[in-house]
């Protein structure tokens, strides 16, 4: 088979990575690809804005299924139009895939179909963000409307912070609505189905870092690290999540004759009083999916394949007993600015670490050099029989890498280290 992967971070890296290891694949193409993902597949010069030029690729190379990475091009349509010129393609077409690209239709669908989720309003008042503010104090959750690379969400823990943060949220939306939530307590979670109308094959659970620094300090990120599986996620939360929330989405999706077909990323907050969810994303998570991909057993484009063609209801996945952990080197001033450029040596050596994996996510190369060329640059990714023993494993790759300008949380899986250690 011939595939065309589309994306260029560390989620597409690990995504070729376990695709080229496919008895399926006959040929991986990328694009616009990075250095990692060039390891795996031939990295094409397209502009995946233009539909036309994809479509006239995909025709020209025999192009048997297209996996979409990124969110961007699936709330753009690009599902769409491959599918009516009949090209497979794994990932949501453009109507399901508001559930990411727009907080308003997901809120109105969760009150819709009794799906629990966080108290809410929308507005495109200011005045009525800051009173609604003032009545209800903080801690408090904004969350401006459309994409935002995972940093479109300001939780703020006091009531001034809140309404300082009204002009931000505004600014980031548009001409959207403003969704205000209550702050939900508890500890978060991601989930993993691939669904394809209502059939859904439950995958994994993964717990993610969002804030930059250590002990949860500083502004929300992309993901600053990962591990899998959650040990929150437990059998029965997972019986209540795909009861009352994902199998619900599923339903009102299909039955409203836009399916979802593709992984649904479902983004939770365990409370005392159940899961809820915090919201949806069309896509892989990014850095979940480097720790996902290391610990799936099963052909990964065989699943694919089957989510694309409607056959989910055949299939399984199983996974490896072992945990997984990722690390995020990150440039200096992410997620503000920073510059790009620098050499980062050392990755063949912690690459060569047992059970290590570093998935490239913001890098170029420059003659035979690896440079930096963006936020979240390396992902170090590493296996253990414990999140003690993966976490060791990734640490001791990181510092096997020689790049000055990068820095990296040094607690993540601290949750489950702290779990381990009252066991």
């Amino acid at each position: 088979m011939n595939v065309l992967l589309i994306g260029s971070g560390g989620r597409e890296h690990a995504l070729s990575w376990k695709l080229a290891a496919s008895p399926l694949l006959s040929k991986l193409y990328a694009a616009p690809g990075n250095p990692g993902i060039a390891e795996d597949a031939e990295i094409v010069p397209l502009k995946v804005e233009d539909h036309a030029a994809v479509i006239a690729f995909c025709k020209e190379n025999k192009i048997d299924l297209v996996v979409i990475g990124p969110e961007a091009p699936l709330t753009a349509g690009l599902a769409d139009a491959l599918i009516a010129t009949k090209i497979k393609v794994f990932g949501p077409q453009k109507v399901p895939a508001t559930l990411e690209g727009s907080k308003s239709f997901t809120k109105r669908l969760c009150a819709e179909h009794n799906i629990p989720t966080a108290a809410f309003i929308e507005t495109k008042s200011r005045d009525e963000a800051r009173a609604h503010i003032e009545k209800h104090g903080a801690p408090i959750v904004l969350k401006a409307d459309g994409l935002h690379a995972g940093k479109g969400v300001i939780v703020a823990m006091d009531k001034q912070e809140a309404l300082m943060a009204v002009d931000q949220i505004f600014a980031m939306g548009g001409d959207a609505p403003v969704v205000i939530e209550e702050f939900l307590d508890g500890e978060e979670a991601s989930y993993f189905c691939f669904l394809h109308g209502e059939q859904v094959l439950p995958l994994a659970s993964a717990q993610d870092h969002k804030r930059v620094f250590d002990n949860d300090q500083g502004p929300n990120t992309g993901g600053m690290g990962a591990y899998s599986p959650a040990p929150v996620f437990t059998k029965e939360v997972e019986q209540e999540v795909l009861e009352k929330i994902v199998r619900p989405t599923a339903r009102a999706l299909a039955q409203a004759g836009t399916p979802y077909s593709g992984v649904l990323y479902i983004g939770l907050m365990i409370t005392k009083d159940g899961p809820k969810l915090i919201e949806y994303n069309v896509r892989f998570g990014d850095p979940e999916c480097q720790v996902l991909m290391p610990r799936m057993k099963d052909d990964l484009l065989t699943l694919m394949l089957a989510t694309a063609n409607g056959e989910l209801d055949k299939s399984s996945v199983r996974w490896r007993d072992e945990v997984a952990i990722t690390v995020v080197f990150a440039n200096k001033g992410y997620p503000g600015s920073y510059k790009s450029g620098a050499e980062i040596r050392g990755i063949d050596k912690a690459n060569e670490i047992e059970g290590v994996t570093v998935f490239h996510a913001g890098t170029k190369r420059e003659g035979g050099k690896i440079v930096s060329n963006g936020g979240r640059v390396l992902n170090v990714t590493a296996l253990g029989r414990s999140v003690t023993e993966a976490r060791e494993r990734a640490y001791k790759a990181i510092a096997l890498i020689d790049w000055p300008e990068g820095f990296y949380r040094s607690d993540i899986g601290w949750r489950a280290i702290a779990r381990e250690k009252a066991k």
